[in-house]
């Protein structure tokens, strides 16, 4: 056990998801122990083998068998990156129909800090549905990076993906819940 903050990253299937690394190694460089969490897509374009052996936890992507232990601690904060505008529609929605939404979804009414980076084209964010599901996540509390989407059927972006932009949002509200937390401990102590 470490007093490191633990760091689930939730990765989408996109182009760009077997670059996850990038964020992996930003976050250990910034003292976070990290697990991985991929949607059914997202698990098909990551080297699982790596990211295992870059984190030492098992990339999980199905349900738990009931009984069976956790493999990954508690979270302490989550980065959704990235994030596709199927995950983001279905998150603000409430539908929790894989791992990755059900913990996105269970994160809210645990007060977990949540920074989310999406990764799409211009034609899928004119979809009104997906400014409206960003608007309800950002009343969740969640914290939306500024990825600029890129043209439709022309791929790319990749470069413009700052990965740690996550880290970025969630530290400052981690260093609050620990003040927070702490001075609720000394209170109580009192």
């Amino acid at each position: 056990m470490t007093d490191k903050p633990f760091l689930y990253v939730v990765v989408c299937g996109c182009g760009i998801a077997g670059d996850v690394g990038k964020l992996i190694a930003a976050a250990q460089e910034r003292r976070w122990d990290v697990g991985v969490i991929a949607t059914p897509q997202g698990l098909g374009l990551l080297d699982a083998e790596a990211v295992e052996g870059r984190t030492g936890y098992p990339v999980r992507s199905g349900w738990r068998k009931p009984g069976e232990a956790r493999p990954l601690p508690p979270a302490d904060a989550i980065a959704v990156a990235p994030a596709t505008f199927n995950t983001v529609n279905k998150w603000a929605a409430g539908i929790s129909d894989t791992l990755a939404l059900g913990v996105l979804c269970e994160a809210y009414g645990m007060g977990v800090p949540t920074a989310v980076l999406p990764y799409l084209n211009t034609a899928q964010a004119a979809h009104p549905a997906y400014r409206r599901s960003l608007d309800q996540l950002r009343e969740m509390g969640v914290l939306v990076g500024g990825y600029e989407p890129h043209r439709p059927k022309a791929g790319g972006g990749a470069d413009r993906f700052r990965w740690d932009e996550t880290l970025d949002l969630l530290e400052p509200r981690l260093s609050e819940d620990k003040r927070r937390a702490r001075s609720e401990d000394l209170a109580q102590g009192s």
